[in-house]
């Protein structure tokens, strides 16, 4: 395999992961997920939200209170969404090891990608205005949707007063944050940069939105096995609810405060099809285009890289799409695994939680399996992790990210 350092063009500056926070149905916690999705249990379920709908199932998280980890006050005024944001935000800053006590707030920014806001929020509110009226709705109805207000509240509880933004990307949302992110701080907009993504949207105008579209699996007899990536049987995707945060720094910085970070964040890139709403590119084009450019960004050739954190939804166009994206770029026949499997399709946070996972691998020499991955689509030629972790090299990782709207994210990470 080629050394990534006899390849790599001099960058402005390494940008390097310091600290994680994440809250998936796989596990409450960086290593509670860590742990859950290298186990390859399913976590789909019922789910009481959805009780009479055609698709009545999600992957939830497994009790979360918001209330006993950010407070009732704060809690209270914020969107579910904007909950998970801010209690990963709030485990990456401490496992990052900087204090926001000490830090100079205005050199520090949060960037948080979310696919379509407080949509429960809204719903409740609606309901409330057609059975009371306007005095009904509730005094921050408006505040607990707006799609900034995760990133804004983080900046608020932190001290955080540089670069504060949302960014909708659809499912590539996360990812996009780490890529603007990385971006700030090679720029020197900022010295640390808390980005990733959250979604909880599980609720029944949601949910009969992505059915209506198709996009959803309708495995309602065995919801456990109902999220397939890569697999023969697979009908569509799960939805599910989480939050993935990370801390990003320049990787001097980490070196002069004697930090080891989990990975470099080595190369970002952002394309889009340029082509339809919701259906990937069949020949995969606009994702080749950022695949290959992540690559170059990150100074490494294909044969670098060591294995590939899909976007794999279990849809049977993006499977389809991706894996004829992997198996002509990296003909080597990289091992592929998709979280999904495990705990469903996080839409704005499936970036950002699948990057810090692809970083955990790098860090742990581990690849997580991909659930419910049974019997191989024959016309998928990829190599599948499926049913143990299998060991990894220390190869580049790379992360994919698509969606609605063509929007392809590909982050490139490599150990420091």
């Amino acid at each position: 395999m080629t050394l990534l350092s006899s390849r790599r063009r001099a960058p402005r500056a390494d940008v390097a992961i310091t600290g994680i926070g994440l809250l998936t149905p796989a596990g409450l916690g960086t290593e509670a997920t860590w742990k859950g999705l290298c186990a390859g249990l399913p976590t789909a379920s019922a789910h009481p939200a959805l009780a009479g709908l055609e698709v009545d199932f999600a992957c939830a998280l497994p009790g979360f209170d918001a209330a006993a980890a950010l407070g009732g006050p704060l809690s209270r005024r914020m969107d579910r969404f904007a909950q998970l944001a801010m209690a990963s935000a709030v485990e990456a800053v401490r496992d990052s090891g900087l204090d926001p006590a000490s830090w100079e707030g205005s050199r520090v920014g949060v960037i948080v990608g979310t696919s379509i806001g407080g949509m429960p929020s809204w719903e409740e509110a609606q309901r409330r205005l057609l059975e009371g009226g306007p005095r009904r709705v509730p005094p921050l109805a408006m505040t607990r949707v707006l799609p900034n207000m995760a990133a804004g509240e983080i900046a608020i509880a932190l001290g955080a007063g540089g670069p504060c933004f949302a960014v909708g990307a659809a499912c590539a949302s996360g990812a996009m944050a780490l890529h603007l992110a990385r971006e700030l701080l090679r720029s020197d907009a900022a010295d640390i940069m808390i980005a990733g993504g959250a979604t909880a949207d599980i609720s029944p105008l949601v949910i009969s939105s992505f059915d209506r579209l198709g996009a959803l699996s309708r495995r309602r007899d065995d919801p456990a096995a109902a999220s397939r990536p890569f697999d023969l049987g697979r009908d569509g995707f799960v939805m599910a609810e989480g939050a993935g945060m990370l801390v990003l720094e320049r990787l001097r910085d980490t070196r002069a405060r004697a930090r080891r970070p989990y990975a470099l964040l080595a190369g970002c890139a952002a394309t889009d099809d340029a082509r339809h709403p919701t259906a990937p590119d069949p020949a995969g084009a606009g994702a080749e285009r950022a695949l290959r450019l992540a690559l170059s960004d990150a100074g490494a050739v294909p044969a670098d890289v060591g294995h590939v954190n899909a976007h794999g939804t279990g849809t049977v166009l993006n499977d389809a799409a991706e894996s004829r994206v992997i198996s002509r770029v990296l003909p080597h026949g990289v091992p592929v695994t998709s979280l999904k499997g495990t705990m469903g399709h996080l839409i704005a946070g499936a970036g950002a939680v699948e990057a810090a996972c692809a970083a955990l691998s790098l860090r742990e020499g581990l690849i997580p399996p991909t659930a419910n991955h049974d019997v191989r689509d024959p016309g998928i030629d990829v190599d599948v992790v499926a049913g143990a972790p299998r060991p990894v090299g220390t190869g580049i990782a790379l992360s994919n990210s698509f969606g609605f709207g063509g929007h392809n994210v590909v982050l490139a990470l490599a150990l420091p």
